[in-house]
This record gives structure tokens, C-alpha cells and sequence, in this order.
């Protein structure tokens, strides 16, 4: 398997483009599913996700090409589609369930396996389930599929109050409630951004979809949905993730195409770390304010809160900080997998169940680390760049998941960055 060699060098200088969300990419692709029309989205991120999500489309009988080196999807369902979701496709990405509420809303039924993806703790399919009961499926679990059908053929509209925000079921419910008869209300609705660009798109393809990006969403079906052309939102994870590289290594970076409501509440908490963060009519220009970063108190939370795809990034940061910081996990159990390999590289990091205390250290020491998901990843290689001598991080293959071109990208900034194939 590859690694990635980092030999820490000092402050990072220059400009980063933003992909587009990988997220909620792998939320809209679903989407064509629901139409006999071309879907197309611009602005896709160029990952393996994307290839995966591409795979189990193609799967289901799906037309989807790359244009323009990948970043414009064009997806087409015109076709006879199949209902099946095989496993050997399902196991390598969680995001493959939402192929679960587009294949009931078009066709009354489906099988999809049971997903995969990071081992980053329980990410129950419950949620999505009773959901979809609620529309009026009937959903049994045989040997690790999902067997699923419509009561009549078709899906009907509901209330339903979901037991916490989450964003997966959220969408899947919308998705499988815009063809569904009648009126359907979501109460506690995920409110993240991708939400609110899977809505965007689905209004363009003729739904009636109000209320996203709040905790009440409320979709009338329709009989039919259309065609549509779709700008993938900007990658707020991404964007984040790069936003650390001059905090925890010193320069000024701009992040071209980010924008502050995307992540107001990790901005906020950097700023109290002594981090600049201004909005520019391009994107995002960050830079440390001066001085050794401070230690910050952070505690993980559905949007608009800190998200917890940014807290193995903030870790790094803070593993350099003056003074202690606390880190509380309570979206996902079993998300400090990182915080073992950054102790090897000369952090002071305790783990109690959801909570990591840091006390922060002068300088973090290269070593041989080993990623174990997809943002334990990349948070080793930005310890690696504020680190003395070289850090080699293993298992990288999480990495190019969810992150496009991740060291042609920091080598644009200055880092010294390499990949070294197996």
C-alpha cells in the first residue's frame, strides 16, 4: 500500500482551490435515480468515493460518464433499472444506502446490502429504516440485506420525528418522499449545507421541498422528476482541513472558493487558538496571528456546531498549543483512533471514552505513523508538516476518499510532501 512522506519545513505560503463537497456529491448521484432524465452535476470532486458511488450506479443500470477530467458528472437513468444493491459495492462506502429511498420512490422496492466504510464506530441503519416505514415501507433483514418494498407500489407521505439529526437519514428520507403521494414533514432534520444543496438540486429536478436547513423540512411529492444541471456545494471538510496548514506550520494561505457560514463554529474556535480567518471575494486568507497557538476546548456537534469531521485536524493543531485543551467526541464513539499514532510522533494525549485531553508540546518529532480513516489521515500529515524530520504515514488509500490531489496540493503551498507507492 502507499505512503506519504512529510518532512516539516517551516511556514506555508500560497493559494488552495476547494473541491467540491465529496459528501454531498455522493448524496446528489443517488438523486438521478429518481428521473428518466439527465442529472448532471458540475464542480464533482475527483476521489475513489466518487468512482465507488459510480460503480454501484452503473450497477443498478445507470449511464454516468466524467467530463472535464472528472470534476462535470453526467448521469443518466433512462434505462431498465435493477433493484439490487450488491455487497462486494455496498462494503466499501457507507454512503451506498442512499441508493435505498431513490430505488423505493422509482421503483416500490429494493435490496440493498448493509455498508461499509471508516471503522470509526456504530453508524446504525435504524434511522433510515424507521423512516421509510413511516412513508410506508416494509423493510426485513436477510443475510445482510435489506429487503424493501412500497405497500401498494408506492410510498405515501408522513410525519415523523427522527430520534437524532441524522444527515444520512435525512436525505434518504427526502429523496424517497419527493415521488412519494401526499405531504411528507421530517422533524428534526439534519440542517447541514449538504442537505441544503441535495434540496437545491432536487428543486431544480421539479421537487417541492421547503424548510432545509432547518430542523423542520416539509417535501408535497410530485409524480415525476425531471432533469437538471447541479453545482456540487464547496467541500467544507476540505476547506477546513487545508484552513490548519498555516495555523499549525505559520504563513498565510488562501482557500479559493470557501466561504465563512460553511464553517463558522471551527472558524470561531480557531480564532480563540490565535488564528486569523477573513472572508475575501475569492474564498478564505488564513494566518496565524502570531505566537504559539492556545489551547481551546473543543466539543464535536451537528451542524452548524464543530463538526466531527474536523476534530482529528484539530488535534494535530492543538497537540503544538500552549497549554491543555480538551476534545469531546460526541457524534461517532471510537473517533480518537489518531490520537495513538500522534503520540508517537512526542504528543501528550490521554483518551478517556469521548474525551481526549491534550497538553500541548513545543514540537511534535517525525516518526512512522499509520492512518486508520480517512481523517486520521490527513490530521498525521499536518502533524508531519509542523513536525522535525520526516513523518511517513501508511495506509493512505483512506486518504484519497475524500481528499482530491491532497499533495500536489499542500506542494502548492510550500510542503514538502510526497507519495511513495507500494
Amino acid at each position: 500500500m502507499d505512503s506519504i512522506l512529510v518532512k516539516g519545513n517551516g511556514a506555508l505560503n500560497g493559494v488552495i482551490p476547494i473541491a467540491g463537497a465529496k459528501n454531498a456529491c455522493l448524496t446528489l448521484m443517488p438523486a438521478t435515480l429518481l428521473s428518466e432524465e439527465p442529472l448532471t452535476l458540475t464542480n464533482a470532486p475527483r476521489l475513489s468515493d466518487i468512482a465507488t458511488m459510480t460503480q454501484l450506479l452503473q450497477s443498478l443500470g445507470a449511464e454516468v460518464a466524467g467530463l472535464q477530467e472528472g470534476k462535470v458528472l453526467a448521469l443518466s437513468s433512462l434505462g431498465p433499472i435493477n433493484h439490487v444493491a450488491d455487497y462486494d459495492i455496498v462494503r466499501k462506502m457507507r454512503a451506498s444506502n442512499l441508493v435505498l429511498g431513490p430505488l423505493l420512490a422509482r421503483e416500490g422496492h429494493a435490496v440493498v446490502s448493509l455498508p461499509g466504510g471508516c471503522a470509526i464506530g456504530a453508524r446504525p441503519m435504524d434511522l433510515h429504516i424507521h423512516g421509510l416505514e413511516a412513508l410506508g415501507a416494509e423493510i426485513e433483514l436477510k443475510d445482510g440485506y435489506l429487503h424493501a418494498k412500497a405497500k401498494g407500489g408506492k410510498l405515501r407521505g408522513a410525519q415523523m420525528t427522527l430520534r437524532m439529526a441524522s444527515v444520512g437519514a435525512t436525505e434518504n428520507i427526502m429523496m424517497a418522499a419527493t415521488l412519494a403521494k401526499g405531504t411528507t414533514v421530517i422533524n428534526n432534520a439534519a440542517r447541514e449545507p449538504e442537505i441544503v444543496d441535495l434540496a437545491q438540486c432536487l428543486r431544480k429536478m421539479g421537487a417541492q421541498i421547503e424548510g432545509e436547513g432547518s430542523s423542520r423540512i416539509e417535501i408535497q411529492g410530485v409524480d415525476r422528476l425531471g432533469g437538471a444541471t447541479h453545482q456540487v456545494v464547496t467541500d467544507r471538510i476540505e476547506l477546513g482541513t487545508y484552513m490548519l496548514a498555516p495555523a499549525i506550520c505559520g504563513g498565510e494561505v488562501e482557500l479559493l472558493g470557501g466561504r465563512m457560514h460553511l464553517v463558522a463554529a471551527f472558524a470561531e474556535k480557531l480564532d480563540q487558538a490565535g488564528v486569523s480567518v477573513t472572508q475575501t471575494e475569492a474564498g478564505l486568507k488564513v494566518s496565524r496571528k502570531g505566537g504559539r497557538i492556545r489551547a481551546v476546548d473543543v466539543t464535536t456537534e451537528p451542524f452548524p456546531g464543530f463538526p466531527t469531521d474536523l476534530q482529528a485536524q484539530m488535534m494535530a493543531l492543538l497537540c503544538t498549543a500552549e497549554g491543555t485543551s480538551v476534545l469531546e467526541e460526541k457524534i461517532f464513539e471510537n473517533r480518537f483512533m489518531h490520537a495513538p499514532e500522534l503520540l508517537r510522533m512526542g504528543a501528550q494525549i490521554e483518551v478517556h471514552g469521548g474525551t481526549a485531553t491534550v497538553k500541548g508540546v513545543e514540537k511534535l518529532r517525525g516518526a512512522r505513523v499509520m492512518a486508520t480513516d480517512l481523517r486520521a489521515s490527513v490530521s498525521l500529515i499536518l502533524a508531519g508538516l509542523a513536525a522535525e524530520g520526516e513523518t511517513v504515514v501508511s495506509r493512505v488509500y483512506h486518504l484519497d476518499r475524500g481528499y482530491e490531489r491532497v499533495e500536489e496540493k499542500f506542494r502548492g503551498i510550500g510542503a514538502h510532501i510526497e507519495r511513495i507507492k507500494a
